[in-house]
């Protein structure tokens, strides 16, 4: 018996079935349809052909460098003011001990990101990644959103190709895929209205891409978006992808409103979670990853994920700090062998990756 109650779904499991894309109403069926395990069921028969039964990990250290940011986003927890008590950032002999503090466990990624910090000459950020390349010479780098591009230009003073080029001549490897929020001007205008809007992060996106960088991309849900909104921006996402291949993978991920300006937001459900994952997968046809980031979506959500489209769930996650100040009783960190255990448990095959997902171990 076919698992999908409502037949409004039944046009799309054929599409799926003969891996037709997607149009923009389907995308806001699989948002207004109750049937969840319909929609799930659609999204891990793509994730199957994609990877069969392999669920992605990485060993891999957060490293934020400040917590100072001039764009005072409403659903952001993290940001501090250059003179407020919280306020921080890490000069190199800091930056040095974060990385030397993990240096027995086999690290192959470092993710670096930070705020928007109006005060950071140029030299800082080359020296930040020369210096982590220095403690971690084998370690992939990937490091600085598009915003944070945008403020390393500004201070350079020089063609976004050139700054590109000088990072990565620094030690860069690839781009992140946060600060995007949800590409959408009524949100851009409410929420984040000093940070790039939707087109000016698919330009620094597209200028990333041709300059031969692959970036992740995101989508921050669960807090005042539409359906229509994410539906809108995983289209954007999936042309920018069609002209330029240049994203590894999409990362929806759950609000946290605690200790923001929408803390009145009831936070997102595991039904949510599971529910934007599917939707990332069935729509994005030409990203070849999608992630439930356990950090945000909890453990036992994202092994259910696995079955809904997901298959990958980040990694070990040394010192992660975005949503620390929204949730401390996130935990920070698993283990090899519990990430590996989660992954079992869940029914999929552990396989270690890295960071543009070269098969390590499985």
């Amino acid at each position: 018996m076919l698992p999908i109650r409502d037949e409004r779904l039944l046009p799309l499991h054929e599409k799926v079935l003969e891996g037709r894309r997607l149009s923009w109403d389907d995308g806001i069926l699989l948002y207004d349809t109750d049937d969840l395990n319909g929609v799930g069921h659609m999204a891990n028969i793509v994730r199957e052909r994609k990877h069969g039964s392999k669920a992605y990990w990485v060993r891999n250290q957060h490293l934020n460098y400040t917590n100072i940011c001039n764009k005072f986003c409403r659903f952001c927890s993290f940001y501090a003011k250059k003179d407020g008590p919280a306020a921080y950032t890490l000069d190199m002999a800091e930056v040095e001990e974060r990385v030397r503090a993990h240096i027995d466990i086999p690290i192959t990624e470092i993710h670096i990101v930070g705020g928007i910090h109006p005060r950071l000459p140029y030299s800082y950020y080359l020296d930040l990644l020369q210096t982590v390349r220095g403690v971690r010479p084998d370690a992939h780098i990937k490091a600085f959103t598009m915003i944070e591009l945008q403020q390393i230009q500004l201070v350079a003073d020089k063609p976004m190709e050139d700054v590109l080029a000088d990072l990565r001549d620094a030690g860069l490897g690839s781009l992140p895929g946060g600060g995007v929020e949800v590409l959408s001007d009524r949100l851009h205008m409410e929420l984040f209205d000093r940070k790039l809007d939707g087109d000016e992060w698919l330009d620094t996106a597209r200028t990333a891409h041709t300059a031969g960088f692959r970036s992740n991309v995101t989508m921050l849900y669960g807090h005042v978006e539409r359906p229509e909104e994410r539906v809108e921006h995983m289209v954007k996402i999936r042309e920018l992808q069609d002209d330029t291949g240049g994203f590894l993978t999409f990362i929806p991920l759950s609000f946290h409103p605690e200790n923001t300006d929408l803390q009145h937001c009831p936070p997102p459900t595991g039904q949510d979670d599971l529910r934007n994952v599917a939707v990332g997968r069935l729509m994005l046809d030409n990203v070849d990853h999608i992630k439930s980031f356990w950090i945000m979506n909890t453990a036992p959500i994202t092994q259910v994920a696995l079955w809904y489209g997901a298959d990958d769930t980040d990694g070990t996650i040394q010192e992660y700090e975005i949503t620390r100040d929204a949730d401390t009783d996130t935990r920070q960190a698993l283990t090899r062998a519990q990430l590996v255990e989660m992954i079992s448990e869940a029914g999929r095959v552990p396989v270690e990756r890295d960071t543009l997902y070269n098969v390590i171990a499985a």
